[in-house]
């Protein structure tokens, strides 16, 4: 008599792109899946952690081109999981912010199979951080609103700009201009800093810093394509000062200092962090 073990999917966020930000609990539920459906902002180096008898389903959905269907990827999952099989469902970020995630557990939960959450770190916070700019800062910004510009008409960009002191735009570099159009509509100070931020948190990661009036122009002079984030907000003109990450820097900023002894990031093939050679360690006596 054969027996049949229920199958289960977890629904995991990858990270924003940087190896070494994927939970551990993640990376063990990587470890022991038999199928991954992952999508295209997922490092690669991840699905290293897999075994080797893993099944490999590539789900991305590139901007502007034709994608995987949503419902046909729900139905992956499902076939696979009432097959007795773990699933791994692998999304860049956090699986419920912007990432699907509520959907495809909706769909579970109809088709009766277990599932389980495991969050990862957002992009949203993440990159903006590997940037140096903090969402929020005492005496500067203590609200902070998180959007994407899939549909740019339909947000109130009004109250949006009233709300929040810091604003994060997922998805918005194809409607760069029309965004800066709403906020100068809507009464936005034209000097308000924005900035833009590529492939974060990878060494490929770039940074424009410019005004709500400024950064389409420079955005056009600097080619930024996908993936990039938003930043619009003060908070940005503390980036300067907070820089750490030595990805590629350009607009208003500059590259890496040399020979500061600092930890820095970046330039190991996974992202992990190092000392500086002539970095010394303190004596564990305190001194």
């Amino acid at each position: 008599m054969t027996t049949h073990f229920p199958g289960k999917v977890f629904i995991v966020g990858a990270g924003p792109g940087d190896p070494d930000l994927l939970t551990l609990k993640g990376k063990r539920c990587i470890a022991s899946a038999d199928v991954i459906v992952y999508d295209r902002l997922v490092n690669p180096a991840l699905l290293g952690h897999s075994s080797d008898e893993v099944e490999l389903i590539y789900a991305g959905k590139e901007p502007g081109k034709p994608c995987a269907d949503q419902a046909r990827i729900e139905a992956i999952l499902v076939r696979h999981a009432q097959a007795g099989k773990i699933v791994v469902r692998l999304k860049g970020g956090d699986p419920f912010v912007f990432g699907r995630g509520g959907e495809e557990a909706e769909a579970l939960r109809e088709a009766g199979i277990d599932y389980e959450i495991v969050p990862g770190v957002s992009s949203a916070i993440a990159v903006p951080a590997y940037a140096g700019i903090p969402l929020t800062h005492r005496g500067c910004a203590s609200s902070v609103a998180i959007v994407t510009a899939h549909e740019v008409d339909k947000i109130r960009w009004r109250e949006l700009l009233v709300a929040a002191d810091t604003i994060v735009i997922l998805m918005g570099l194809r409607n760069l201009r029309v965004i800066m159009d709403r906020l100068l509509a809507v009464g936005c100070e034209a000097d308000k800093p924005v900035a833009l931020i590529q492939s974060g948190t990878r060494s490929a990661q770039k940074k424009l810093v410019g005004t709500v009036h400024t950064i389409v122009r420079l955005a056009e002079r600097c080619d930024f394509g996908s993936p990039t984030i938003i930043v619009i907000g003060e908070v940005i003109r503390l980036s300067k000062g907070l820089e750490w990450f030595r990805g590629s820097l350009v607009g208003d900023t500059e590259t890496g200092r040399k020979g500061s002894g600092e930890f820095y990031a970046g330039k190991h093939p996974l992202g992990l962090l190092k000392r500086s050679k002539n970095c010394h360690r303190a004596a564990s006596t305190g001194s």
